[in-house]
């Protein structure tokens, strides 16, 4: 194999920040997803940011194209910009803690709260919720979500894990990365779902012509590059007139998966006004989609624990009504 590496030219900008030195471990993988496995505390969109502002160098020479092919056992130096103070402020904002301990905190998220601030959403976030109730959180993970290891949509209740520290940051995104956690999620779809269980494997990217919307990308499209693999294994717990109560298993965890893959398949999530139909039904003011098991291991030990949440009075609500209508 050649050795693209050596072949930048172009020298590193003067930048201020923190040096970390890396080795390379993968072999033939690109060189943002090789970042990605040396130092996984930096999620690949970190790393690419890094790559194309000249941060990351060989030999005093600049990396600037993440699409690199690498050898393995290369030797990097990264520039890490050193973390800006920010505004996030502690809010006492009432949390349904379901686990705590030293590492980790399991959060029960109510429907209609961000995880973390964003455009439009400055406070009454998760973020801001768990810097009061654990003010020694701030600053792990750097930026505006401290601890935050992964997401749910906003109009998505259910569990959600934080970590504490930077240790148990990188051991629970580890996790994740690896797709060893495990995360069971219920939903009610529109129409009488078919084949009753399956797996979709259909990868997904932005939309090409609505770029705030996800979609499942053909692999024969010119926009495939982008896409990302995702999975979605979904099970019938229920069947009703018109509607299908299901438990859905992620493989994978990209953004909007379940809520997109169920509608590129003909059945979308009730409520969901986005990927579904625009008209509400059940007076219900969000998608029926809740995040009610998540199983991991526990950072200071490796244990594995499973947690479980369930569904909150709105949506189950709604399923006895349905299931009165049965009977």
């Amino acid at each position: 194999m050649s050795d693209p590496l050596t072949n930048q030219n172009s020298a590193p900008p003067p930048m201020s920040g923190h040096p970390v030195e890396l080795t390379l471990r993968l072999a033939g993988e690109r060189l943002d997803k090789a970042l990605c496995d040396a130092m996984p505390q930096l999620s690949r969109m970190q790393w690419q940011r890094l790559i194309q502002d000249g941060l990351v160098t060989m030999n005093g020479r600049s990396l600037t194209k993440p699409s690199l092919r690498v050898n393995g056992g290369e030797r990097l130096v990264a520039i890490l910009p050193e973390l800006q103070p920010t505004d996030l402020l502690p809010e006492e904002i009432p949390l349904d803690v379901r686990y705590e301990d030293d590492d980790m905190i399991v959060i029960n998220k109510p429907a209609d709260m961000v995880v973390h601030p964003g455009t439009g959403h400055y406070s009454g976030t998760l973020a801001n919720a768990v810097l009061h109730h654990c003010p020694d959180i701030e600053g792990v993970g750097g930026e505006m979500r401290p601890g935050i290891v992964h997401r749910l949509d906003k109009n998505t209740s259910g569990l959600i894990v934080i970590a504490k520290h930077d240790q148990a940051l990188w051991h629970l995104q580890r996790q994740f990365k690896k797709r060893t956690v495990r995360k069971k999620y219920l939903a009610l779809v529109e129409g009488q779902l078919q084949p009753p269980a399956a797996l979709i494997d259909a990868a997904i990217g932005r939309d090409p012509t609505q770029r705030k919307k996800m979609a499942v990308i053909p692999p024969n499209s010119p926009h495939s590059p982008q896409a990302r693999p995702a999975q979605t294994h979904y099970t019938t717990l229920a069947n009703f007139e018109k509607f299908t109560y299901v438990e859905c298993d992620l493989h994978t965890g990209r953004t909007h998966q379940i809520r997109v893959h169920l509608a590129y398949i003909g059945y979308p999530v009730v409520g969901d006004t986005i990927y579904g139909r625009r008209k509400r039904k059940f007076n219900l003011h969000r998608h029926f989609l809740h995040a009610a098991e998540l199983t991991l291991k526990r950072p200071s030990d490796d244990v594995e624990l499973t947690f479980s949440s369930e569904l909150p009075s709105d949506l189950q609500a709604i399923l006895d009504e349905l299931q009165a209508d049965k009977q």
